[in-house]
């Protein structure tokens, strides 16, 4: 049996040569960007796959080769790639121009079917990216309680320039005086919000960390952040950028915890760019042009029309909520399935999660914060997950390389049973190598 490293050499080298115009065309926009890359979560060495067109739930690369979406955008694709309705509707807008620099016919639609879906929702602004809806949704909190401070946590990531993979923050991170505390810890978070309610402005938090790989926020944990921070006059936003799509009220609605201030991103503009942020009535109230003292938010493409019109035909004529509630249960199955593989072989490997956002682990559980991610030296636990994507890409399915998976609206249920059984596959052949890279419990 070859060892880990040599197991990983041979399936890159094998990767690089299925794949010559990919790595051909990652070497030429090297020329022009760093790396090649303008989007980092994209890159994966030796150089990723460049994907020529897709339809439904199916990738087509530049050589080629033909792959099961798993990854869905990183949940902006929950529609797929060419859903007919959304395809539709932007050829009509595309029809009457594109540009106004006024209003237009579909941002009003839009911004109804979301006040009339979140809970938290009383008024809702337009922007163009989840990073935008997260820093606004701060800015305001900031601007409402005259105070600086946020608290956010530990794995927590609200966009390129809010983004905590450990305590100390991305150095990208926008300057504002943060306070990270770990994830799931109710105590802990309870006492932080007291200690510094004197200068908090808000809470931000994800009811799933999407980026920490599918974390749950635990009932006790988001029922407490919403008790302290309405006892001590703290706004508290949910960034619900990913979560959004976990209920037709998004994840506040599945637990009945009412933020002050949501951020919102993702699949709602219809698989375009697009970004949102609302709440309460007193606080978003401060963006109305013809109040005193009111509070300027522009923004050229804020409502842009192929996504107002987009977003507006997603929401109204294709996500009802049966549709959804059956794409969430088949996420959870698929979860239920992939946990028993793991169980079934006695392997360190699990899949949290809720419906049909679904994170990987190559690790022991439970899971309940991103340090009880990492249970084997970094380098190691790499490598283990590049060999489970390269093998998968292998057997013609596809996922980010740090195992995060979102479903979307056109896969089968025998594209879900193929899947499991590619994964079943790959764990059995490489279980020695999974078992040796981990200490003995």
């Amino acid at each position: 049996m070859h060892d880990l490293a040599t197991t990983v050499r041979e399936l890159t080298e094998r990767y690089a040569a299925r794949n010559p115009t990919s790595a051909r065309l990652h070497a030429e926009r090297a020329t022009a960007m760093p790396g090649g890359n303008t989007r980092t979560v994209l890159h994966a060495d030796p150089f990723p796959l460049t994907i020529a067109r897709a339809e439904g739930a199916t990738l087509t690369d530049v050589d080629g080769h033909l792959y099961r979406d798993l990854l869905g955008e990183f949940t902006a694709g929950l529609y797929g790639h060419s859903n007919p309705v959304i395809a539709g509707a932007i050829r009509e807008a595309l029809a009457d121009g594109i540009a106004f620099g006024a209003p237009n016919e579909y941002e009003s639609g839009l911004a109804a079917a979301i006040v009339g879906r979140f809970p938290s929702i009383d008024l809702v602004r337009f922007c163009n990216s989840g990073t935008e809806a997260n820093l606004l949704a701060v800015s305001l909190a900031r601007a409402a309680t005259g105070r600086e401070g946020v608290l956010v946590f530990e794995g927590g990531y609200h966009g390129s320039m809010l983004s905590f993979p450990t305590a100390a923050g991305s150095p990208l991170n926008a300057p504002f005086p943060f306070i990270v505390a770990p994830y799931n810890d109710a105590t802990t978070a309870r006492e932080l919000v007291q200690q510094h309610a004197a200068s908090l402005a808000c809470v931000v938090v994800e009811p799933l960390q999407g980026s920490a790989g599918a974390i749950p926020g635990e009932a006790a944990f988001l029922g407490s952040l919403r008790a302290v921070t309405a006892e001590r006059d703290v706004v508290l936003v949910f960034d619900e950028v990913m979560t959004s799509r976990l209920a037709p009220g998004g994840a506040q609605d599945l637990t009945g915890v009412i933020p002050d201030l949501t951020a919102l991103g993702k699949y709602l503009g219809g698989g375009l760019t697009f970004g949102a942020f609302g709440g309460r009535r007193d606080l978003m109230d401060r963006f109305d042009p013809g109040r005193p003292g009111s509070l300027a938010h522009a923004g050229t493409f804020n409502n842009n029309v192929l996504t107002m019109a987009a977003g507006l035909a997603g929401l109204t004529q294709v996500l009802h909520r049966e549709v959804l509630d059956q794409l969430n249960r088949s996420g959870d199955d698929l979860r239920e399935r992939l946990t028993a593989l793991g169980a079934a072989l006695e392997l360190p490997f699990q899949a949290t999660g809720v419906g049909s956002l679904i994170g990987l682990h190559l690790a022991h559980g439970p899971i309940r914060r991103i340090t009880d991610t990492v249970q084997t030296a970094p380098a190691t636990l790499t490598a283990l997950r590049t060999l489970l994507h390269l093998s998968l890409l292998e057997r013609g399915y596809s996922h980010a390389r740090r195992g995060f998976l979102s479903l979307s609206l056109p896969l089968t249920p025998a594209d879900i049973d193929g899947y499991v059984d590619a994964v079943g596959d790959v764990l059995a052949a490489h279980a020695g190598l999974i078992r040796a890279a981990f200490p003995r419990r």
